[in-house]
């Protein structure tokens, strides 16, 4: 069931792909990308990347998808020596990922980054006035330094690495219970600081990526550093869920890769790899099983009130949190783990919407006049994703447990 489901999306994303001159996919059918997104993880063409790694698991490429790999590739190569973005949404970091994803070289897009950066970072485009001064430098994981160091660490580049943490360790703030790392620094903003303390933009991605920093490096400092990060992440909320955002907003948690107990729970595999032996009272892998608990008990996939897991995407929804609990159970071999990533893909094959040969998703805005929104193509709130999750799943329950090391989680796995 979940293979034939995921072949369906499969085939639906291949439909959108564009082979002209330019090798792209929509956001949503009949939409165009910015030209600046096209090549990038986040919904681009790059993510698709990791479609392909996944599949190449199962069974050989067909023509047609070694044809895409090739001309991804062939892509970004050309692309990587004039870019200026350094993201890892879209940007060079991204590069890096999408390339060893496809088992080709990302040393161009390392050169590129250590010629693109500054003595406090690397400069970006995204953030301007009037709510930020120019020059404004971004610490996080998925458009800041923090990505940085994770593309440092994943391709051995010492120099890279020395420089991406020196930034995040100026920029860290002194606070009652540790460190702190605003995605956004507090110099660079006009308006009020808010803190986005989970993965994807604070506090838990940051000092994840200092702690496998320290571990490939060698560097103790960095360790300590994540660890009083953590020590930080752990006073705001109950060792379950952490706030989504500070000051809160209309849903104070969430339990996705991007703001909640899912992603957040990669923190604490950081610091176990790292050899950190205590946080905040107890061990770093019993954080991880209490972050995975808080997601687990949150009721999720269920969409239980209006804006209550609307969303089925690998970054904010069911596919990311799916995979992190599958990278639970090739870990530790718990088979509650497994049965839980099995019950969210049950979710998503009940979700589906087919058309013929194809199947895709369709996300919930429900502040929107029309709350059934388009559905995505690509990676992490897309078709692609979700495929990629699917397949997995298929494929561990044919006892199959290899997973995809990927750049940004590559440490949960065994």
């Amino acid at each position: 069931m979940y293979q034939r489901v995921a072949d369906a999306a499969w085939r639906w994303v291949l439909s959108q792909v564009r082979w002209a001159d330019e090798l792209s996919i929509p956001e949503t059918p009949g939409t165009d990308l910015p030209p600046e997104h096209r090549d990038g993880m986040n919904s681009g063409v790059g993510g698709l990347a990791y479609v392909l790694a996944e599949i190449r698991l199962s069974r050989p490429w067909t023509t047609e998808e070694s044809l895409l790999a090739e001309r991804i590739v062939t892509q970004l190569n050309a692309e990587v020596p004039h870019a200026t973005e350094y993201d890892f949404f879209d940007g060079l970091v991204s590069a890096v990922g999408v390339l060893t994803a496809l088992g080709a070289d990302p040393s161009p897009a390392v050169d590129r980054l250590l010629a693109l950066a500054t003595p406090d970072g690397w400069p970006q485009t995204a953030f301007e006035p009037p709510r930020f001064l120019p020059g404004t430098r971004v610490t996080d994981v998925v458009l800041g330094t923090a990505g940085v160091l994770l593309a440092a660490v994943w391709t051995n580049a010492r120099e890279l690495g020395a420089l991406a943490a020196e930034v995040l360790l100026a920029e860290a703030e002194e606070v009652p219970a540790g460190l702190d790392w605003a995605y956004v620094p507090t110099r660079f903003r006009t308006d009020e600081t808010v803190r986005l303390p989970n993965f994807s933009h604070g506090v838990a991605g940051i000092a994840a990526a200092l702690a496998v920093a320290g571990a490939r490096f060698d560097r103790r400092d960095l360790v300590t550093a994540a660890t009083r990060g953590a020590s930080h992440l752990l006073s705001l909320g109950d060792g379950y869920v952490v706030p989504r955002r500070i000051p809160p907003g209309d849903e104070p948690v969430a339990h996705g890769w991007c703001h909640g107990g899912s992603g957040t729970s990669l923190l604490y595999l950081a610091l176990a790899r790292a050899g950190v032996a205590e946080v905040a009272g107890a061990a770093p892998m019993e954080w991880h099983r209490r972050a995975l608990a808080g997601v687990r008990t949150s009721g999720l996939p269920e969409r239980l009130r209006p804006g209550f897991w609307d969303n089925d995407g690998r970054c904010c929804g069911t596919a990311g949190v799916g995979d992190t609990f599958l990278d639970s159970w090739c870990r530790g071999g718990d088979p509650d783990d497994l049965a839980f990533a099995v019950r969210l893909a049950d979710a998503l094959v009940a979700r589906a919407v087919t058309d013929g040969p194809h199947a895709y998703w369709r996300f919930v805005e429900h502040r929107d006049v029309e709350p059934l929104l388009p559905p995505g193509v690509g990676w992490l709130q897309g078709a692609a994703g979700i495929a990629a999750f699917l397949f997995r799943v298929s494929r561990a329950l044919r006892a199959s447990t290899e997973p995809v090391p990927r750049l940004d989680s590559w440490w949960a796995l065994p």
